[in-house]
């Protein structure tokens, strides 16, 4: 069990153990504490399907979430864990008397099984395939591979090498990581810094200026 985490999680371990035990093996449920996205996941149930445990931090997608702020509950949306297993996945907010959240409980369902049997029947039955949205979700056992695969994904989808980027176009980057919730992340300025090849101080500016550029779009409407 986590240590340091928000006592009202308390209550909630005992679902996640029965959750897990009730649907079986090929089903994870976590519990995070959201105040902690680092070290967020107080409790687990069948970790062997993402290979998480207690002390784990959020995923990439949790992190966004948090960025955002916006604490709506996500029901049967798919991710894909790192081994490949194909996943059916919801998220359920934990709030306060004050509509408050403090934590969520996330459930996991690997169906790579159905999913391979699906596909035979599908071809044999020539049916169109299911077009859910697939989520790219990075789930880790520790925060900083989750920091190095935002990173990594975002700079290969910028499409132009860091030598060759403008101040802008660092800019940029700063601006998509903060949206996705890095700098949430301890340490996380110094390791952009590194990667961008600047100083820590300059992440910094960058984020002040984009901030600031984002409070009189604000103020404008």
């Amino acid at each position: 069990m986590a240590e340091n985490y928000n006592p009202l999680l308390n209550s909630f371990i005992p679902l996640v153990e029965a959750l897990g035990k009730m649907f079986g093996k090929n089903c994870e449920v976590v519990l995070h504490d959201i105040s902690n996205p680092q070290r967020s996941i107080v409790a687990i149930a069948n970790g062997h399907v993402t290979g998480r445990k207690v002390g784990g931090p959020m995923t990439d997608y949790g992190l966004m979430i948090l960025r955002e702020g916006k604490y709506e509950d996500i029901i049967n949306y798919r991710s894909k864990s790192k081994d490949g297993k194909i996943l059916k996945s919801s998220t359920i907010f934990l709030k306060d008397e004050k509509n408050r959240a403090f934590g969520c409980i996330c459930i996991n369902f690997d169906i790579s099984e159905v999913e391979m049997l699906r596909n035979i029947l599908t071809e044999i039955c020539d049916t169109e395939s299911d077009n859910t949205q697939m989520v790219d979700e990075t789930f880790a056992d520790d925060v900083n591979s989750v920091l190095a695969n935002i990173v990594s994904n975002t700079l290969d989808n910028f499409g132009r090498p860091i030598n060759y980027m403008t101040k802008e176009d660092k800019v940029n980057v700063v601006k998509i990581l903060d949206s996705k919730g890095v700098f949430l992340i301890k340490g996380s300025v110094d390791y952009v810094a590194k990667v961008l090849c600047v100083s820590r101080y300059t992440i910094y500016n960058y984020l002040d200026e984009i901030r600031a550029a984002g409070d009189q779009v604000n103020g404008g409407k």
